[in-house]
Order: C-alpha cells, then sequence, then structure tokens
C-alpha cells in the first residue's frame, strides 16, 4: 500500500514541485491532520500545481484571481474552499510565508440553521428503512446526536454500559469526547450486535451478508447509508435539510 495520498508519489512531479510537494505531504501528516483533510490539501496542490506547471513558489494575485475563477465556474464553494486552504497550508508550512487570505475569494457563508428532526419524523425514518444495520445506525446517530462519520467509526468498546456513554474518538476538530448513553439505545444496540457478533465493529460491512458480518473488515458504506436515508425521507415525504447531527433523544415506542 502506497504511502501518499491516493497513491501518488512526489517523484512523478518536476523539481522544485516535486520536493514541495513531498514537504507538503510530510508537514500535513507531522500535524495529525485526519486522513480526509490531508488526501483534500494534497489534491488542492497536486492541482494548483498542474495549473501552474508545476511554479507555485511565487503566485501572484493575478494569477490567484484566474485560477479560483475557473474554480469557482466548475466546483462548489466547498471545492474552492478546499483548494483554498491547501494553497494556505503549503504557502505557510512549505513555503514558509505568511498568508493573507486573498480579498477576492469570500465563500459565502451560511446563514440557515439547519432543520430538527423531530422525533415523530425520526420514529417515521425508522419504521420506514427496512434495513436493520441501517434503522439501527439512523437510531444511533439521531439518539446520540452524532454526525454519520462518528456514527460508522463506533467499536463495541466504545461503548460504556457500566458508565452508561459512548467515547467518540476522533471527532470533529479530532478531538475524543463522550456522550451520554440512553438505555433504550443500549438495548437496540445490544440486539443488534447479536445478529453479527463482530469482536471490534459496532457497524459491519453488509457487503458479506449477515452470516458474514462477524468477517467484515470495515463498516457500513458511508454511500450506501446517505442514498438510503434519502430514499427513505422521499418516502415519508420529509422535506427537511438534515443536519449532521441531531439535537434530540429519541425514543423507541413500546
Amino acid at each position: 500500500m502506497s504511502d501518499h495520498p491516493s497513491g501518488i508519489s512526489p517523484a512523478q512531479y518536476p523539481e522544485p514541485f516535486a520536493s514541495q510537494y513531498r514537504a507538503h505531504l510530510q508537514h500535513l501528516q507531522l500535524k495529525g491532520l485526519r486522513p480526509k483533510t490531508i488526501e483534500a490539501y494534497a489534491r488542492a496542490m497536486r492541482r494548483i500545481g498542474a495549473h501552474f506547471q508545476f511554479e507555485v513558489s511565487a503566485l501572484s494575485a493575478a494569477q490567484l484571481v484566474d485560477y479560483f475563477t475557473q474554480m469557482k465556474a466548475q466546483h462548489s464553494w466547498s471545492g474552492v474552499k478546499l483548494d483554498l486552504y491547501g494553497l494556505k497550508f503549503f504557502t505557510e508550512h512549505v513555503l514558509g510565508q505568511p498568508w493573507a487570505m486573498p480579498g477576492f475569494i469570500r465563500p459565502p457563508k451560511a446563514s440557515r440553521l439547519p432543520d430538527i428532526v423531530s422525533i415523530y419524523q425520526a420514529q417515521a425514518i425508522f419504521e420506514h428503512t427496512r434495513c436493520l444495520s441501517y434503522r439501527v445506525l439512523f437510531f444511533t446517530l439521531y439518539s446520540l446526536g452524532l454526525r454519520l462519520g462518528e456514527g460508522l467509526a463506533l467499536s463495541v468498546a466504545d461503548i460504556d454500559a457500566q458508565r452508561m456513554r459512548v467515547q467518540v474518538r476522533a471527532a470533529k476538530g479530532n478531538r475524543d469526547r463522550f456522550v451520554p448513553l440512553p438505555q433504550a439505545t443500549l438495548v437496540v444496540l445490544r440486539r443488534f450486535w447479536a445478529e453479527h457478533r463482530h469482536p471490534s465493529l459496532l457497524f459491519p460491512n453488509r457487503a458479506g451478508g449477515r452470516a458474514g458480518a462477524h468477517r467484515a473488515s470495515s463498516p457500513l458504506d458511508r454511500g450506501g447509508v446517505q442514498r438510503t436515508l434519502a430514499r427513505v425521507v422521499q418516502e415519508i415525504g420529509l422535506k427537511k435539510r438534515f443536519p449532521p447531527t441531531a439535537c434530540a433523544t429519541a425514543m423507541p415506542r413500546t
């Protein structure tokens, strides 16, 4: 397995960009950033390097205007920001130069608050989710107030039934935290684990079916989870912008 994001080695680039890109990767790893962030910032510099024929040591304001204008025409503001932050990191840590965000690049700030899913709406989602793995995952995310990635990463060892809490590892900001564990959620998770009995993963991948779940090497597929939720929401006619976290505790009907 390659040590480089996307398996792309710095050696394939011309100098001095090859050395700069290698240093960029080293600084990203030493900062303890999450793998997705490392890949995003590395991809940003590969893209910026290719655009400027791998001459990125002294980019002018006019060059940046040209680049980010093209970026905005072809990508969302999310993609533009990732390239902007990747270039900022490269400028400060590789070139050793101070960074001031170019005044002409101002991604719009989201002013809308996310919709909150009520207990009754969440209950409808649970009831209309036919796959057990997804149904338990949605209930867990909602009852614990977790982001999707946090829920998928949960392990059996993260569930502390004695103290009635759950350890969320490498959460936002790459920090661990504890969240309260409702009794109802503990019951649901115990029943679910009895179905797959994976030694470590709380939500093992379904690729091998229920019979092979205990041998899964990865958690549920993120894309599959998102597609399932979108389908269920459409089925029940729920028109909401789902937040990455939930702010209420869902209790199953008795």
